[in-house]
This record gives C-alpha cells, sequence and structure tokens, in this order.
C-alpha cells in the first residue's frame, strides 16, 4: 500500500514542476527505480490512473527505468552489480557486502506541453 503514498509524491512533484514551467499539460514522466527498492510498477500506474484525473497530469505516460543494484563486498572490496537474486561476491564468495547503489527511486524528468505548444 505504500506505493499510494509514492504516487501521490510524483503527483505533488510534478504538478509542482510543471506549474513552475507554465505547463498546460505534462505527458510522460520518466522514473528511475533502484532494484532493490520495493515499488512496484503496476501499482503505481493503477493509483497514478485515479489520483492524477482532473490535474495537468492526467493520461500522462509513466515510464519506469530500473536500475541494476550495485554492492561491495566488505571482505575482499570487490564491487558487482545483480539484477535478480541477491548472489554472493563473484571474487570471494561472502555475502558480507553493503550496498553503493539500486535503491534509489527518483523522478528524473517530466515532459510537458505549454500553451505555446498548441495551434
Amino acid at each position: 500500500m505504500h506505493e499510494l503514498s509514492v504516487t501521490e509524491s510524483i503527483l505533488e512533484i510534478c504538478t509542482r514542476n510543471a506549474r513552475q514551467s507554465g505547463a498546460s499539460r505534462v505527458t510522460t514522466i520518466n522514473l528511475t527505480i533502484g532494484r532493490l527498492s520495493s515499488i512496484v510498477d503496476d501499482s503505481v500506474q493503477f493509483y497514478w490512473d485515479i489520483i492524477s484525473e482532473g490535474t495537468l497530469c492526467a493520461g500522462a505516460l509513466l515510464v519506469f527505468k530500473r536500475l541494476p543494484a550495485k554492492m561491495r563486498c566488505n571482505d575482499c572490496g570487490t564491487e558487482y552489480r545483480f539484477d535478480s537474486d541477491l548472489i554472493p561476491c563473484p571474487s570471494c564468495q561472502s555475502m558480507n557486502a553493503c550496498i553503493l547503489g539500486g535503491d534509489e527511486f527518483q523522478v528524473e524528468s517530466i515532459e510537458i506541453e505549454t500553451n505555446e505548444d498548441i495551434p
């Protein structure tokens, strides 16, 4: 259910920035989501379709870009990535690692139309 609050934050960020830019509507929102975040794309899309109705962002396309997880082995210092299940260090097989990336979640960019774009 936390996708609802995340989606509300996306709407607030995009609406605020669109207004500041003089947008008549938001057409596309590019989201960057790390592999280790617990965000479910389909849930965000579901809530988006409901809560964006009647706003500058109504009908905007959500584009989800997933980033791989990045880890560093605390035993040997090797940095590595993985896209699916947690894996041991490829150099020493240790599971003692710290996260360097992959837990991100951000609005990377928004695309808008202004009244000037409409003939």
